[in-house]
Protein backbone atom coordinates (compact mmCIF):
# COMPACT_ATOMS: atom_id res chain seq x y z
CA UNK A 1 0.00 0.00 0.00
CA UNK A 2 1.42 3.37 -1.00
CA UNK A 3 1.63 6.02 1.74
CA UNK A 4 1.42 9.78 1.38
CA UNK A 5 4.31 11.61 3.00
CA UNK A 6 6.52 8.52 3.08
CA UNK A 7 9.10 6.76 0.93
CA UNK A 8 7.59 4.14 -1.35
CA UNK A 9 8.93 1.58 -3.81
CA UNK A 10 6.63 1.90 -6.81
CA UNK A 11 6.74 0.45 -10.32
CA UNK A 12 6.66 2.49 -13.51
CA UNK A 13 3.39 1.83 -15.35
CA UNK A 14 3.68 4.40 -18.17
CA UNK A 15 6.36 6.61 -19.71
CA UNK A 16 5.28 9.97 -21.13
CA UNK A 17 7.10 13.00 -22.53
CA UNK A 18 6.77 14.93 -19.27
CA UNK A 19 7.79 12.09 -16.95
CA UNK A 20 6.42 8.76 -15.85
CA UNK A 21 3.33 7.45 -14.14
CA UNK A 22 3.84 5.13 -11.21
CA UNK A 23 1.45 2.51 -9.93
CA UNK A 24 0.41 4.11 -6.68
CA UNK A 25 -1.89 1.22 -5.81
CA UNK A 26 -4.46 2.68 -3.38
CA UNK A 27 -3.41 6.23 -4.35
CA UNK A 28 -3.94 5.64 -8.07
CA UNK A 29 -1.55 6.76 -10.81
CA UNK A 30 1.18 9.03 -9.46
CA UNK A 31 3.13 11.40 -11.70
CA UNK A 32 6.90 11.40 -11.43
CA UNK A 33 8.08 14.56 -13.25
CA UNK A 34 10.64 14.05 -15.99
CA UNK A 35 13.59 15.53 -14.09
CA UNK A 36 13.30 12.77 -11.48
CA UNK A 37 12.94 9.84 -13.90
CA UNK A 38 16.14 7.76 -14.30
CA UNK A 39 17.60 8.13 -17.82
CA UNK A 40 17.35 4.41 -18.55
CA UNK A 41 13.99 3.85 -16.89
CA UNK A 42 11.55 1.42 -18.48
CA UNK A 43 8.04 0.18 -17.78
CA UNK A 44 8.02 -2.28 -14.91
CA UNK A 45 11.07 -0.82 -13.17
CA UNK A 46 10.75 -0.22 -9.44
CA UNK A 47 11.84 3.18 -8.09
CA UNK A 48 12.09 4.50 -4.56
CA UNK A 49 10.31 7.85 -4.31
CA UNK A 50 8.86 10.23 -1.77
CA UNK A 51 5.15 10.82 -2.36
CA UNK A 52 3.52 14.13 -1.50
CA UNK A 53 1.19 16.85 -2.84
CA UNK A 54 2.43 19.53 -5.24
CA UNK A 55 1.34 23.18 -5.24
CA UNK A 56 -1.89 22.19 -7.02
CA UNK A 57 -2.64 19.42 -4.51
CA UNK A 58 -1.84 16.67 -7.02
CA UNK A 59 -0.14 13.54 -5.73
CA UNK A 60 3.38 13.45 -7.16
CA UNK A 61 6.58 11.47 -6.66
CA UNK A 62 10.09 12.83 -6.25
CA UNK A 63 13.59 11.51 -5.66
CA UNK A 64 14.38 14.61 -3.58
CA UNK A 65 14.99 13.99 0.11
CA UNK A 66 12.83 15.84 2.66
CA UNK A 67 14.28 16.81 6.03
CA UNK A 68 11.52 14.74 7.64
CA UNK A 69 8.73 12.44 6.50
CA UNK A 70 5.26 12.18 8.02
CA UNK A 71 5.48 11.39 11.77
CA UNK A 72 9.05 12.69 12.01
CA UNK A 73 10.63 15.87 13.39
CA UNK A 74 13.32 18.13 11.93
CA UNK A 75 14.69 21.63 12.26
CA UNK A 76 13.45 23.82 9.40
CA UNK A 77 13.89 27.40 8.30
CA UNK A 78 10.87 29.63 7.69
CA UNK A 79 11.17 31.06 4.18
CA UNK A 80 7.92 33.04 4.07
CA UNK A 81 4.85 33.97 6.10
CA UNK A 82 1.37 34.85 4.83
CA UNK A 83 -2.21 34.81 6.09
CA UNK A 84 -2.26 30.99 6.04
CA UNK A 85 0.76 30.53 8.28
CA UNK A 86 4.52 30.02 7.99
CA UNK A 87 6.14 28.13 5.13
CA UNK A 88 9.25 26.11 5.95
CA UNK A 89 11.86 24.74 3.57
CA UNK A 90 11.97 20.97 4.09
CA UNK A 91 14.07 19.90 1.12
CA UNK A 92 11.34 19.71 -1.53
CA UNK A 93 10.11 21.99 -4.32
CA UNK A 94 6.97 22.81 -2.33
CA UNK A 95 7.51 24.35 1.10
CA UNK A 96 5.80 22.92 4.19
CA UNK A 97 2.96 24.97 5.69
CA UNK A 98 2.80 25.37 9.45
CA UNK A 99 -0.66 26.88 10.05
CA UNK A 100 -0.98 29.57 12.71
CA UNK A 101 -2.98 27.18 14.90
CA UNK A 102 0.04 24.84 14.94
CA UNK A 103 2.54 27.48 16.04
CA UNK A 104 3.53 27.54 19.70
CA UNK A 105 4.81 31.09 19.22
CA UNK A 106 4.36 33.21 16.12
CA UNK A 107 6.97 31.95 13.64
CA UNK A 108 9.12 34.50 11.83
CA UNK A 109 10.71 34.47 8.39
CA UNK A 110 14.41 33.61 8.44
CA UNK A 111 14.33 31.80 11.78
CA UNK A 112 14.71 28.07 12.48
CA UNK A 113 12.23 25.88 14.36
CA UNK A 114 11.77 22.23 15.27
CA UNK A 115 8.74 21.01 13.31
CA UNK A 116 6.70 17.80 13.27
CA UNK A 117 5.40 16.64 9.87
CA UNK A 118 1.92 15.11 9.86
CA UNK A 119 -1.22 14.69 7.75
CA UNK A 120 -4.12 16.99 8.60
CA UNK A 121 -7.12 14.65 8.82
CA UNK A 122 -9.55 17.39 7.79
CA UNK A 123 -7.77 18.43 4.59
CA UNK A 124 -5.65 15.30 3.96
CA UNK A 125 -2.71 17.61 3.30
CA UNK A 126 0.80 17.25 4.64
CA UNK A 127 1.47 20.09 7.09
CA UNK A 128 3.79 20.91 9.95
CA UNK A 129 3.35 21.67 13.63
CA UNK A 130 5.61 23.42 16.12
CA UNK A 131 3.42 22.26 19.02
CA UNK A 132 5.65 19.32 19.77
CA UNK A 133 4.25 18.20 23.11
CA UNK A 134 1.02 16.81 21.68
CA UNK A 135 2.98 14.33 19.54
CA UNK A 136 5.30 13.08 22.29
CA UNK A 137 5.05 10.88 25.38
CA UNK A 138 1.72 9.44 24.25
CA UNK A 139 2.91 5.84 24.69
CA UNK A 140 4.73 4.20 27.57
CA UNK A 141 8.52 4.23 27.09
CA UNK A 142 9.86 0.73 26.61
CA UNK A 143 13.62 1.05 26.39
CA UNK A 144 16.46 -1.03 27.80
CA UNK A 145 19.46 0.36 29.65
CA UNK A 146 22.19 1.17 27.14
CA UNK A 147 19.87 0.82 24.12
CA UNK A 148 20.96 2.84 21.09
CA UNK A 149 18.28 5.27 19.89
CA UNK A 150 17.88 8.02 17.31
CA UNK A 151 17.66 11.47 18.87
CA UNK A 152 17.07 15.02 17.72
CA UNK A 153 18.63 17.87 19.75
CA UNK A 154 15.80 20.33 20.41
CA UNK A 155 16.56 23.09 22.89
CA UNK A 156 18.93 24.08 25.64
CA UNK A 157 17.84 24.43 29.27
CA UNK A 158 19.58 25.13 32.57
CA UNK A 159 20.03 21.37 33.02
CA UNK A 160 21.30 20.55 29.53
CA UNK A 161 19.53 19.78 26.28
CA UNK A 162 16.04 18.42 25.64
CA UNK A 163 15.99 15.81 22.90
CA UNK A 164 13.33 13.87 20.98
CA UNK A 165 13.83 10.10 21.16
CA UNK A 166 12.75 7.91 18.22
CA UNK A 167 10.10 10.51 17.25
CA UNK A 168 8.13 9.32 20.32
CA UNK A 169 9.44 10.66 23.62
CA UNK A 170 11.14 13.60 25.29
CA UNK A 171 14.52 12.98 26.86
CA UNK A 172 17.31 15.02 28.42
CA UNK A 173 21.11 15.10 28.14
CA UNK A 174 22.62 16.72 31.23
CA UNK A 175 25.18 19.43 30.50
CA UNK A 176 27.83 17.87 32.75
CA UNK A 177 27.76 14.80 30.49
CA UNK A 178 28.36 16.65 27.22
CA UNK A 179 32.03 16.54 26.25
CA UNK A 180 31.92 17.55 22.60
CA UNK A 181 29.97 20.24 20.74
CA UNK A 182 26.35 19.55 19.83
CA UNK A 183 23.88 21.83 18.07
CA UNK A 184 20.13 22.32 18.08
CA UNK A 185 18.56 20.50 15.13
CA UNK A 186 21.29 17.86 15.01
CA UNK A 187 20.17 14.27 14.48
CA UNK A 188 22.46 11.73 16.10
CA UNK A 189 22.64 8.55 18.15
CA UNK A 190 22.09 8.42 21.89
CA UNK A 191 21.91 5.74 24.56
CA UNK A 192 19.27 5.12 27.19
CA UNK A 193 20.80 5.90 30.57
CA UNK A 194 17.68 5.75 32.74
CA UNK A 195 13.89 5.67 32.46
CA UNK A 196 12.69 7.29 35.66
CA UNK A 197 9.63 6.34 37.70
CA UNK A 198 7.78 9.33 36.21
CA UNK A 199 8.72 8.06 32.70
CA UNK A 200 11.24 10.88 32.18
CA UNK A 201 14.20 9.60 30.18
CA UNK A 202 17.90 10.38 30.67
CA UNK A 203 20.07 10.09 27.57
CA UNK A 204 23.82 9.67 27.22
CA UNK A 205 25.86 10.44 24.11
CA UNK A 206 28.28 7.62 24.94
CA UNK A 207 27.58 3.94 25.52
CA UNK A 208 27.21 3.05 29.19
CA UNK A 209 29.35 0.42 30.87
CA UNK A 210 32.26 -1.36 29.21
CA UNK A 211 31.18 -0.12 25.79
CA UNK A 212 31.78 3.41 27.05
CA UNK A 213 35.27 2.45 28.19
CA UNK A 214 36.05 0.98 24.77
CA UNK A 215 34.81 4.11 23.01
CA UNK A 216 36.76 6.44 25.28
CA UNK A 217 39.94 4.39 24.96
CA UNK A 218 39.66 4.32 21.18
CA UNK A 219 39.04 8.06 21.10
CA UNK A 220 42.11 8.78 23.22
CA UNK A 221 44.23 6.34 21.20
CA UNK A 222 43.29 8.13 17.99
CA UNK A 223 44.23 11.50 19.50
CA UNK A 224 47.56 10.08 20.73
CA UNK A 225 48.37 8.76 17.27
CA UNK A 226 47.69 12.16 15.72
CA UNK A 227 49.89 13.79 18.39
CA UNK A 228 52.92 11.69 17.41
CA UNK A 229 52.36 9.32 20.31
CA UNK A 230 52.59 11.70 23.27
CA UNK A 231 50.26 13.93 25.29
CA UNK A 232 51.51 16.06 28.21
CA UNK A 233 48.48 15.15 30.34
CA UNK A 234 48.07 13.19 33.55
CA UNK A 235 46.30 12.87 36.91
CA UNK A 236 47.35 16.35 38.00
CA UNK A 237 46.33 18.12 34.77
CA UNK A 238 43.65 20.79 35.02
CA UNK A 239 40.22 19.50 33.87
CA UNK A 240 39.82 22.44 31.48
CA UNK A 241 43.15 21.66 29.81
CA UNK A 242 42.18 18.00 29.43
CA UNK A 243 38.86 18.97 27.86
CA UNK A 244 40.54 21.44 25.52
CA UNK A 245 43.14 18.90 24.38
CA UNK A 246 41.08 15.70 24.09
CA UNK A 247 37.42 16.73 24.44
CA UNK A 248 36.83 14.62 27.57
CA UNK A 249 36.01 15.26 31.19
CA UNK A 250 38.85 14.46 33.57
CA UNK A 251 36.90 11.44 34.82
CA UNK A 252 36.51 10.00 31.30
CA UNK A 253 40.13 10.80 30.49
CA UNK A 254 41.26 8.75 33.49
CA UNK A 255 38.96 5.89 32.43
CA UNK A 256 40.49 5.91 28.94
CA UNK A 257 44.05 6.11 30.26
CA UNK A 258 43.40 3.21 32.62
CA UNK A 259 42.02 1.05 29.82
CA UNK A 260 44.95 1.77 27.49
CA UNK A 261 47.47 1.21 30.30
CA UNK A 262 45.93 -2.13 31.34
CA UNK A 263 46.11 -3.27 27.74
CA UNK A 264 49.80 -2.25 27.63
CA UNK A 265 49.21 0.24 24.82
CA UNK A 266 50.61 3.28 26.64
CA UNK A 267 53.12 4.16 29.32
CA UNK A 268 52.51 6.74 32.04
CA UNK A 269 55.17 9.02 33.56
CA UNK A 270 55.32 12.37 35.29
CA UNK A 271 55.40 14.24 31.96
CA UNK A 272 52.34 12.63 30.40
CA UNK A 273 51.21 9.54 28.50
CA UNK A 274 52.93 7.95 25.51
CA UNK A 275 52.30 5.12 23.08
CA UNK A 276 54.52 2.09 23.61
Amino acid sequence: MAELGKYNNLSISELVTFGAYLDGENLGKILMPRKYVPSEAKIGDSVQVFVYLDSEDRIVATTETPLATVDQFAQMKVVSVNNAGAFCHWGLAKDLLVPFREQKIRMEEGRWYIVRVYIDLNTQRIVGSAKLDKFLDNVMPQYDYGQEVDILICNQTQLGYNVIIENLHWGIIYKNEIFSPIRIGEKTKGYIKKVRDDDKIDISLTKPGHHKIDDLANQLLSILQKANGFLPLGDKSDPEIIYREVGMSKKNFKIAVGSLFRNQIITIDKDGIALK
